[in-house]
């Protein structure tokens, strides 16, 4: 069985594409990073969603000699031309600050009316083999900004995000639903396919 190696040391985020890949049919066994010793960390200095996830996969399939895959993702506000885009995890400064980049966020949108809130959540999936040979993927979700956070599940700006044709946020949706959805959904459906062209199916 082919191995297929994820570029995060997330166990959630491994979990989840191993599910979406058994869902597809792929006739492969995923691991996360940390199954390889020294894998390297690899700065995101790409400026688009899709350059800094190849920059992952590239990097990972070099060290490991494997297929690997990698994703980035954010969220893209339209009148903020598209930002915090790939900046989103680090929007108030530091990386990660969830609390912090939410606060600064609302307060920039704060006189914003609501029929000018929309936004998206972008994401890239990429697939890198050790031969060069690349694949990338990328999917949207939809929706506008709450004014408010709202709900308890999810992470990043999952509690503003209301997507389209739903009276909740993202953080008030169960993982299920919000995966049936997703941006990250999306993309590594669209990114199984490849994956099932390249290594086949069960």
């Amino acid at each position: 069985m082919q191995r297929l190696v994820l570029a995060t040391r997330n166990a959630h985020k491994v979990t989840e594409l191993r599910a979406i890949l058994a869902e597809s049919g792929l006739a492969a066994e995923l691991v996360g990073a940390e199954a390889v010793p020294g894998a390297p960390e690899v700065r995101e200095t790409g400026v688009t969603f899709a350059e800094n996830a190849l920059l992952k996969a590239h990097a990972l399939a070099r060290f490991s000699g494997l297929p690997a895959i990698a994703d980035d993702s954010g969220l893209c506000v339209d009148v903020l031309g598209g930002a915090p885009g790939i900046f989103s995890a680090r929007w108030a400064g530091r990386h990660g600050d969830d609390a912090a980049n939410l606060h600064l966020l609302l307060g920039q949108l704060a006189d914003v009316p609501a029929e000018h809130r929309g936004a998206h959540f972008a994401c890239a999936a990429a697939l890198a083999l050790p031969d060069g040979t690349e694949r990338v993927a990328e999917g949207r979700l939809e929706g506008t900004l709450r004014y408010a956070p709202a709900g308890a599940g999810g992470f990043g700006y999952d509690p503003i995000l209301q997507p389209e044709g739903e009276t909740r946020t993202c953080a008030e949706l169960s993982p299920a639903e919000k995966n049936a959805i997703s941006h990250r959904g999306r993309a590594f459906r669209a990114l199984a396919a490849d994956l099932r062209e390249l290594f086949g199916a069960s």
